[in-house]
């Protein structure tokens, strides 16, 4: 699989990033407990998630729904979609995160958050040890910090990043920098990640997210690929991104161009 740096130069995307060193002191809800502390010089050992079909795209759309003014995200895999899940580290630093994810030409602004370079993408990720949807309850048991595992759509800010075999993090701010826009949904984390809580819907070899195009200031035209990753979050070391794409087990152009259109039906 090629690096995402190497794809993301072939469209002539050039994108900065400005490092900083934040504590996950967030909003984000652990699920499971550490056994230790993590010190500051511990660097999480990353062990992806292994291959499997469920992780081979081989097909992704998007179509808008003029009738009903939705966006219907789609990915295709070979195996069963969703099936595959991340084992749980027990603690968020060296958390690991299994992600579908849609990058598109569509600007951050459009999801809510301010003017910043990057490329916004719709993930859905899987996350056992901690939960970064506070308003919303995916297994509907009443219990709004216990979901994490359960698929769960976000919108990140991806940007180039050389610290990771993936090429990419999502990008982050410092949380004294007033000037930060941020969609009312996003979880607390200091990046620019929101949990939008469009509907996921899993059924034999097909992920579905249902986005209401008003969500994203009616844009309806915009290209797009498909990607499934391994993520990991970082959370003591300040030469790591906070959350990394250290794998990617599939392309669906195969060279992350972003060559398809939006359907209109």
């Amino acid at each position: 699989m090629k690096r995402f740096l190497i794809a993301l130069l072939g469209i002539g995307l050039s994108i900065m990033l400005g490092v900083f060193h934040f504590s996950l002191k967030t909003d984000a809800h652990p699920t499971t407990q550490s056994a230790s502390a993590p010190t500051a010089q511990a660097v999480p050992q990353v062990v992806p998630t292994p291959k499997s079909p469920d992780l081979e795209v081989i097909g992704t759309s998007v179509r808008y729904l003029k009738e009903a003014d939705i966006l219907v995200f789609e990915q295709t895999v070979k195996g069963t979609a969703g099936k595959t899940l991340p084992k749980p580290r027990g603690s968020v630093d060296g958390a690991p995160v299994l992600g579908y994810v849609f990058p598109t030409t569509l600007k951050p602004e459009d999801a809510g958050f301010g003017k910043v370079e990057g490329i916004l993408a719709l993930a859905v990720t899987s996350h056992p040890d901690f939960d970064d949807t506070p308003l919303w309850d995916e297994n509907n048991n009443l219990n709004y910090a216990d979901d994490g595992i359960v698929f769960h759509s976000h919108w990140v800010v991806l940007v180039k990043d050389d610290r990771v075999p993936g090429g990419l993090s999502v990008k982050q701010f410092n949380k004294t920098d007033k000037t930060v826009v941020l969609p009312p949904t996003h979880p607390g984390m200091p990046m620019y990640l929101d949990s939008p809580g469009f509907s996921v819907v899993l059924k034999g070899n097909k992920l579905t997210v249902l986005v209401p195009a008003q969500r994203l200031h009616s844009k309806t035209e915009f290209k797009f690929d498909g990607v499934v990753a391994y993520m990991q979050v970082n959370a003591t070391n300040k030469n790591l991104p906070m959350l990394g794409v250290y794998q990617a087990y599939s392309v669906s152009s195969g060279n992350l161009s972003l060559p398809y259109n939006v359907q209109p039906q």
